[in-house]
């Protein structure tokens, strides 16, 4: 098993891992290209970046393989054959669960260890590569605004020669509303030996600026004008075109950069900042002083200065605010009012600053609860993927590269949404992170146990024909009979016994006609319905009256035994049991009455159903007799299309 397990998974991994990488160089790709960036750098930052994709490569290479390792083994009846032999399912999946265990555990040690220091260096590379300056590609006929600070139009090029005719050059590098503008006829561009400023050699041009002056010289306007003719002119503009790295321990104090001892500890130290903060915030809304008297004062005792609550004085009757400020003056009044407004908003920003913090803080610490909790969820999601994909292989039996990559990019599209979506509720504090971050795992557990147990029983999951019989009780599809002349016949059919089966059945199936004759009103189908034991008894005993005549030898009375309808077990002949919780449903009146509606057309389909098979029992008994001609033939398939 772990021959044939491991080079698939290494397949799948390799495979999942192009892919993923493919993301991100989609992604990052403006941000790298035309930069002048060595080989050695980004080949780097794509070997980090792989070590940092690989959580999302991993889960979904082990279901893949588990399912191309067990579909094959079901495909080619392998498995039926381990089976047969006495050994079991869990049996044969055991070295590769094994397998996957010690995987587990690996991913473990990587997400602790490995990853924290591939982040650091994927990010800083990233950041790095962000700030340098691209190359220099100036197009013809184009204007170009990758140089800081400048906007340069050229009309034609001369590679050779490495000139550049007919340039516009708009420099808006001060901070003037005017830009300074310079024309010339040829130029050439080049930089110093420290890559650090470009040198812009101008001939025949020149150069327009306007100046704005803080007052009038000698009664002129406050808005100069300058301009410049020049025969050559050099022009030195700041440009940075050397990569420079940036320090790791930037990205090591951030959350990706940390293992779980670190997290930890970070959790702790923002968790008692902001307990901190808070009570801070309430120590400072209880000095606040309570219309105008202050709540404290400061007392010096030995020498330390300490605040001392002022005790409450007690009046001898209530004080009405009101009055007391009726009683002031007008502009008092004013005045008071304005300056409790005044505090009273100065204390909300002051609060309001505060609790931005105090969020901010919440934020960064949701973030390291976060990556903490990652640093588990990839071992797990690595046994629950085995435990789908083993038993799913073995139930659909598809091997190679078809069926299996559909069903694995679809399971693993959904985990993605769902686990996706949870990040996004944990990282904005809508869901406790605890629950954000294990929700894809809550989802897909229940379904790897599911498909575990099935497998293990033999169970039919994804058997078409109990689906389509499940469909057809739903929604009352009809079924036709199939029958084939057999080439070698055991049990011979006998008249008389033919006979007897085929009176017995059209006896009762006359007696359920005669059992319900008319439409059911619409308490009695939900007291009472179709009696659902006689259908089935019925069905059963049409089962048998055709599986008796399949051995006959005689072609028309096959032909004659595939009219016999096939009497469907369908939930609306019955909603209900109990009379009792019929009663109730029937009160529901805006539910009962579509059921109702359905119901009765099912029912009449079934005595159809049933008046057809008593006309096939009439026609089999007279070919049995040697009395069906073929006008009747011919007459009874009018009547049936009618």
């Amino acid at each position: 098993m772990l021959s044939r397990f491991l080079p698939r998974f290494l397949m799948t991994f390799c495979i999942c891992l192009f892919i993923v990488m493919m993301q991100f160089l989609w992604r990052y790709i403006d941000e790298l290209v035309g930069k002048g960036l060595s080989m050695d750098l980004i080949a780097e930052l794509f070997f980090h970046a792989a070590l940092s994709l690989l959580p999302l490569a991993l889960p979904l290479s082990i279901l893949l393989a588990a399912l191309m390792t067990f579909g094959d083994l079901g495909e080619h009846v392998e498995l039926t054959a381990l089976k047969s032999s006495g050994i079991s399912l869990t049996t044969i999946m055991k070295p590769i669960a094994m397998l996957m265990v010690v995987v587990a555990i690996g991913a473990f040690f990587f997400m602790n260890n490995a990853l924290p220091k591939s982040q650091v260096k994927m990010w800083t590379l990233l950041f790095s590569m962000r700030q340098t300056s691209p190359t220099l590609d100036i197009p013809e006929g184009a204007v170009y605004s990758q140089i800081p600070g400048y906007n340069i139009y050229v009309k034609r090029k001369d590679k050779e020669r490495d000139m550049l005719y007919n340039l516009l050059i708009y420099d808006v590098s001060a901070s003037t509303m005017y830009p300074r503008i310079v024309a010339a006829d040829s130029g050439r561009l080049s930089m110093t030996e420290d890559k650090r400023h470009l040198v812009l050699t101008l001939y025949k041009g020149a150069w327009y600026e306007q100046m704005s002056v803080a007052s009038g010289i000698n009664g002129m306007s406050g808005d100069m004008y300058r301009r410049e003719s020049f025969h050559d002119k050099e022009i030195l503009i700041p440009y940075n075109a050397n990569f420079t790295r940036m320090d790791d321990e930037t990205m090591k104090s951030q959350y990706v950069g940390k293992d779980i001892k670190e997290l930890q500890h970070s959790i702790d130290s923002i968790n008692l900042r902001v307990d901190s903060a808070a009570s801070l915030i309430v120590e400072r809304m209880r000095r606040q002083p309570l219309c105008g008297v202050p709540q404290s004062r400061m007392v010096v005792k030995d020498g330390n200065p300490t605040l001392e609550p002022i005790p409450q004085v007690k009046l001898d009757k209530a004080v009405d605010i009101n009055d007391i400020l009726k009683s002031l003056p007008q502009h008092e009044q004013q005045q008071i009012v304005n300056q409790a407004l005044s505090n009273a908003s100065a204390d909300m920003q002051d609060m309001q600053f505060q609790g931005y913090q105090v969020n901010d803080d919440n934020y960064i610490m949701r973030r390291h609860q976060i990556e903490l909790i990652k640093k588990f969820t990839l071992s797990l999601a690595c046994l629950i993927f085995f435990f789908i994909g083993a038993p799913l292989g073995a139930i659909i039996r598809k091997g190679g590269l078809g069926m299996p990559i559909v069903i694995s990019v679809i399971l693993f599209i959904i985990y993605y949404i769902i686990d996706n979506t949870g990040y996004k509720l944990a990282r904005d504090g809508r869901w406790p992170v605890w629950q954000g971050i294990w929700l894809s795992s809550a989802v897909l557990l229940p379904l790897g146990i599911f498909l575990t147990k099935k497998a293990v029983n033999d169970s039919a999951v994804f058997n078409p024909d109990a689906w389509l019989n499940f469909l057809r009780r739903i929604t009352g599809l009809h079924q036709t009979r199939k029958l084939a002349a057999k080439e070698v016949i055991i049990n011979e059919v006998v008249t008389d016994e033919a006979l007897s089966q085929i009176n017995t059945l059209k006896e009762s199936c006359q007696h359920f006609i005669d059992r319900y004759p008319g439409r059911q009103r619409y308490i009695d189908y939900w007291q009472q319905g179709y009696d659902k034991k006689a259908i089935k008894a019925l069905a059963e005993e049409v089962d048998r009256v055709v599986d008796y005549l399949s051995n006959s030898r005689d072609q028309m009375i096959l032909n004659k035994a595939m009219d016999y309808p096939v009497i469907r077990q369908l939930l609306t002949y019955q909603p209900v049991t109990n009379k009792n919780l019929g009663t109730v449903l029937a009160a529901l009146f805006p539910i009962g009455l579509p059921v109702w509606l359905v119901g009765l057309r099912h029912q009449k389909n079934l005595k159809r159903d049933v008046r057809l098979t008593i006309k096939t029992c009439e026609q089999l008994v007279a070919i049995f007799n040697g009395e069906y001609s073929r006008e009747m033939e011919y007459s009874d398939k009018l009547m049936n299309e009618n």
